[in-house]
């Protein structure tokens, strides 16, 4: 009892510091963080894009799976769930017959840069593909290890889409850490939720909890495509290393999700190091259409999926995922670079 009080208290001191660090960065919006000048990337500061050219609308937010792989072709290959993953067919009940329709799918990608103050050859990447450093970036998210063994079977059509043909999720040599992850929606969100399931009829009932499961893993440069990477980065340095999330399974509303946080060595500094990191998530196009029918209901309009998601609506409170997944994303990036500078 005494062991894990005390390590509670040191994941929740470690949460802490990590708000407070992140509290002295600024978010910087550019167009392209890949074609930002590196030059004037200052300390404290994050190049950031999420592609919206409206922080109020979904407008430019999300791009459909096929014209990602196609409009985007360097960062489909290395944030695609795996090399060989696309869309999925599922069966549905479309005019009172089942059908099999193809399980579309929309990504939300976000970029961003920032500086440690320190050489890249120094920084022991070991330390940050681990379950403490993911349970120190947002408190609100409790995680476990898991074993692969104990990786949830994937049933379901969408889940089965999900199966790794290379390999076992959390097998390999390059794979550091194994989690199982669940979030409790924050705020007026789980009254959200329950208006929702009125509207659900027969359908899958949604959960008032994001339950889900990833791996994190360490790459070297010579487990990658280094030329390619460097094209994604837009910086022209040698790779130092790679982290890597792969988050294979989701209870609900998105597919997967992917975070690579790449380290290069700051070509106009040696002293310091560039660190880009980019977030793909996948969200079902069902979810995101779902929109006339939730605005016909005058208590549900500020429910739209699209606007929830993306933290437009009345519903959306917090930090965390319960923000939605700008503020999320951004917050989460803000804890990831205060933990990393700070070493």
């Amino acid at each position: 009892m005494w062991i894990r009080t005390s390590t509670a208290a040191v994941l929740v001191l470690t949460a802490s510091v990590a708000l407070a660090a992140s509290a002295d960065y600024q978010i910087v919006k550019v167009a392209s963080v890949a074609s930002a000048t590196i030059d004037t990337l200052k300390p404290k500061t994050i190049f950031f894009t999420d592609h919206r050219t409206d922080d109020k609308s979904d407008k430019g937010a999300f791009i459909r799976f096929d014209d990602w792989s196609k409009t985007r072709p360097i960062e489909f290959k290395f944030l695609n769930l795996f090399p060989t993953f696309k869309e999925g067919m599922v069966h549905k009940i479309i005019d009172g017959s089942k059908k099999e329709v193809k399980d579309e799918l929309q990504m939300y990608v976000t970029e961003a840069r920032f500086m440690l103050s320190r050489p890249a050859e120094s920084v022991d990447l070991k330390q940050f593909a681990s379950l403490p450093f993911i349970q120190s970036i947002d408190p609100s998210i409790k995680h476990v290890a898991i074993k692969p063994e104990d990786v949830s079977t994937l049933k379901d059509e969408k889940g089965t889409n999900n199966k790794n043909p290379d390999r076992n999720w959390c097998e390999g040599p390059n794979v550091t850490a194994c989690i199982r992850s669940s979030y409790k929606l924050e705020g007026k969100l789980p009254i959200g939720v329950a208006l929702a399931n009125k509207l659900r009829d027969s359908e899958k009932k949604l959960t008032d909890t994001i339950e889900f499961e990833s791996e994190m893993r360490l790459l070297k440069a010579a487990d990658v495509d280094e030329a390619s990477l460097k094209q994604l980065t837009g910086v022209n340095t040698p790779v130092a290393g790679m982290l890597e999330q792969n988050m294979f399974y989701v209870n609900q509303v998105m597919r997967f999700g992917k975070l690579i946080a790449v380290f290069q060595p700051n070509p106009a500094d040696a002293k310091s190091t560039v660190t880009t990191v980019v977030i793909a998530l996948a969200v079902g196009s069902s979810t995101l259409e779902q929109k006339k029918k939730y605005e016909n209901v005058p208590v549900l309009r500020n429910l739209v999926p699209s606007q929830v998601l993306l933290g437009n609506s009345s519903f959306n409170t917090g930090e965390s995922i319960s923000a939605g997944l700008p503020n999320y994303v951004r917050n989460r990036i803000k804890a990831i670079a205060g933990i990393l500078d700070r070493g």
